[in-house]
């Protein structure tokens, strides 16, 4: 007779999740158990997500300590598994204006084709192969979110990506789009918010999105500067007009993209003035040199110094100030964020000049922030979602293929570089907490919780699945996170008659969303 018809399935399934749990136990940092349940909080907060590993790492070095090498990370190495994987992505270690150049080409050829099937097949291919660039940058953002040591400044990018949207199916943004997380968004993400707008200003993608690659003397187009002003600094009914915009606009005329190895043709007097980086340029033959009045400024046309001249005043404005610090405190700290928090932010960039890390140790130091991780914690977006499920579940094992999660964010409506309009993912709870959603999640904490998901499958021909086993019930969740459970949970997770089903009800517990 079988042990199960001895002692029937339930018990036989409470016995297993307990002898998991007990080998987990065994082999998990016991230091993780001495964290404070604000420590945990503060975790789950400020990275993708609570894992045994980080929850270890903070224990060792203390909370402060913690936080300073957040805010200003210096030892940035990834794990020897996720590098192999990023360096073996083709076109890694080109050039993006040499990629941007030999995609132009490959797109001008597809169209000439005379035989319409055949021209058919090569602009396919061509699609294909900016697919394929667009996946390679998603797998990268979803490698460095699972596993970069500094999780703060990944958290970050994806905040600064969404709040400096585009669409990567506009045109042939997709074959770029991963530079500009990058080298725009990622190498700024904690530095001066005015580097950080002057290199999406300077970014080819951004160009090409907002139109500004087709703003010229003669023939405005006001996309841009509207946005810049709506969205990326100031905000909506901060006292900006028309007229501002206009004035923007022209300030911008010239301010492009060119793929060519070689100079536009110009008069000798503007030569002087052409600059060229990478795949932008400025190309004074199409810019308006007349004087401009910005914001109550008179700016003095003489070129790209114009633009400059522009966006230290936009950086400078109050409005903007204020803008930034309640975007950063809404994805932070809540919906609807205390007035004083968003304000104490403020003053801090308007005297730090807009240091990004140094408006982010004000939010975490306030004590409107430590209220908050004690309760009323936010709802977790798609993506944060999704990452805090597989970091939980695997912790430091890396996964060998990133096309499930990028799966399951459009399912969930927030794939990555997939936000078609310039505002960007909402970051409020009543976008992602509808019943649909809730559904769809459960679908993927089962595909999470029961196994490996294809996650562990490379992606290439004849590949195998490796073995891998969702370790969601862990010491961490014995130690620290069951404490904060709630009775009407307990008792869900109690009626779970194997770990498989064990690690779905808890990966769709109303605490895990949160």
């Amino acid at each position: 007779m079988s042990i199960t018809a001895t002692l029937g399935a339930r018990t036989v399934a409470k016995l297993m999740i307990g002898t998991i749990a007990g080998l987990v136990m065994f082999h998990q940092p016991a230091r993780a158990a001495e964290l404070a349940a604000q420590d945990i909080a503060l975790l789950d907060r400020l990275t993708w997500g609570v894992s045994a590993s980080s929850a270890a790492h903070l224990r060792e070095i203390g909370t402060e300590r913690w936080l300073q090498e957040q805010l200003h990370p210096a030892n940035t190495a990834l794990p020897a598994a996720v590098q192999k994987q990023i360096e073996a992505m083709p076109d890694v270690h080109r050039f993006p204006f040499d990629i941007a150049a030999s995609f132009d080409q490959q797109g001008k050829s597809a169209n000439q084709v005379a035989d319409p099937e055949q021209r058919k097949a090569a602009q396919q291919v061509y699609q294909q192969a900016m697919n394929d660039r667009a996946r390679q940058a998603a797998a990268r953002t979803i490698l460095l979110a699972l596993y970069a040591p500094d999780q703060l400044r990944e958290r970050l990018t994806w905040f600064w990506f969404n709040h400096f949207n585009v669409h990567q199916y506009k045109a042939n943004i997709r074959v770029l789009v991963g530079d500009y997380e990058d080298r725009a968004i990622r190498a700024n993400a904690l530095g001066k918010f005015r580097n950080l707008l002057s290199a999406t200003l300077h970014h080819p993608v951004m160009l090409r999105y907002l139109d500004n690659a087709d703003n010229a003397a003669g023939h405005l187009n006001e996309n841009y500067a509207r946005e810049i002003m709506e969205l990326h600094t100031m905000g909506v009914g901060s006292g900006y007009t028309q007229a501002d915009v206009e004035a923007l606009a022209r300030i911008l005329t010239g301010v492009g993209i060119d793929f060519k190895s070689e100079d536009p043709k110009l008069k000798p007097e503007l030569q002087s003035q052409l600059v060229r980086e990478g795949a932008f340029e400025f190309n004074p033959a199409r810019h308006d040199f007349g004087d401009k009045t910005f914001l109550g400024h008179q700016i003095k046309g003489r070129g790209l110094a114009e633009v400059d001249e522009a966006l230290d005043i936009l950086c400078r404005h109050p409005a903007t100030a204020t803008h930034i610090a309640k975007q950063l405190a809404t994805y932070f700290v809540s919906d609807n964020p205390p007035a004083a928090l968003v304000q104490q932010m403020a003053q801090t960039f308007q005297k730090t000049d807009g240091d990004i890390a140094a408006v982010m140790s004000t939010l975490v130091h306030a004590p409107e922030f430590a209220a908050s991780l004690k309760g009323g914690a936010k709802f977790k977006d798609p993506m944060l979602y999704v990452m805090s499920s597989v970091r939980l579940a695997y912790d430091t094992k890396v996964v060998l293929n990133t096309l499930p999660i990028q799966s399951w964010l459009n399912r969930l409506s927030e794939g990555l570089f997939n936000h078609e309009t310039p505002d960007g993912y909402s970051m409020l709870s009543a976008a992602w907490n509808g019943p649909g959603q809730m559904m769809l999640r459960f679908e993927i904490a089962r595909a999470i919780g029961s196994g490996s998901a294809g996650l562990f499958k490379p992606n290439e021909p004849n590949a195998v699945d490796q073995p891998a086993f969702p370790l969601v019930m862990n010491g961490l969740y014995f130690s620290n996170i069951r404490q904060t459970l709630s009775p009407t949970t307990l008792a869900a997770l109690d009626q779970a008659v194997s770990p498989q089903d064990w690690n779905t009800l808890f990966l769709s517990s109303p605490e895990f969303m949160h």
